[in-house]
């Protein structure tokens, strides 16, 4: 049996989650409920959970407040939040589970049973103080990533990636110290994460940092990136690539 505790400010919400784990989740025992940060602390420092459910804005705080108060840290944690551009951008970075409210029931139960699944308890402190990171950060353009293989999980600055380049499934990212890191993910995830941070699509298999490009050579449709790498450019991407130029040249 794996204890749970659920968090959140609104009644109806707390009750809602907590009406489907006990009718939907047999391993699930419902440690405590908390309406607060205050009450989040103490719960999780009495009961030493095993999932933690937290709402993202309370009234005394928000749920990332939390983790800078409490002794006790190896639990899974899901999130639950009203959409939040912020917020959401955060978690998607550090790979930390979440659920939009009005929180759906299938997805409740797919969320706890693979935190259920999961024994990463030390994977997920690392998700965590970088999600906590990038949610301070994200409006400074100095956000994280979190990027994790069968190995390892790698926390890397976003400005760091130099460009990324698909092979089916997996993506392989290019950092600037020569260093390569292969995840098992599309590169049309990794664009709709990073494209906010000055990346672009330039090829079905190639998404670039335009910070670290050198050159572009318009007859080859070729562009030469700091690190000597070499990226070539689509057709229709080629006016975009341009226009990016010509803004820089604006500036």
């Amino acid at each position: 049996m794996l204890k749970a505790i659920v968090i959140d400010d609104e009644k109806q919400a707390r009750d809602s989650v907590v009406s489907i784990l006990q009718n939907s989740c047999n391993e699930i025992e419902i440690a405590a409920t908390a309406a607060n940060v205050a009450q989040a602390i103490d719960a999780i420092n009495k009961h030493k959970p095993d999932i933690v459910l937290l709402d993202v804005n309370m009234p005394d705080g928000t749920g990332f407040d939390v983790f800078s108060k409490i002794h006790y840290k190896d639990f899974k944690t899901i999130f639950i939040t009203a959409f939040d551009d912020y917020a959401i951008k955060a978690i998607k970075l550090s790979a930390v589970d979440y659920l939009l409210k009005p929180v759906n029931s299938n997805e409740l139960i797919e969320a706890v049973n693979k935190a259920k699944e999961q024994a990463e308890r030390e994977q997920d402190r690392v998700k965590i103080s970088a999600f906590l990171n990038n949610f301070t950060n994200l409006t400074n353009n100095n956000p994280k990533i979190v990027l994790k293989t069968a190995e390892n999980i790698y926390v890397v600055n976003v400005q760091n990636i130099v460009h990324c380049e698909s092979d089916n499934n997996y993506t392989t990212l290019f950092l600037n110290d020569k260093q390569k890191i292969i995840i098992s993910k599309s590169l049309k995830e990794f664009e709709n994460l990073l494209k906010e941070f000055g990346f672009i699509r330039v090829h079905r298999s190639n998404l670039i940092n335009t910070n670290y490009i050198s050159r572009f050579d318009k007859e080859k449709n070729m562009l030469f990136m700091q690190d000597n790498s070499k990226i070539p450019v689509s057709f229709r991407k080629k006016d975009e690539l341009i226009k990016i130029f010509d803004n820089l040249m604006n500036m």
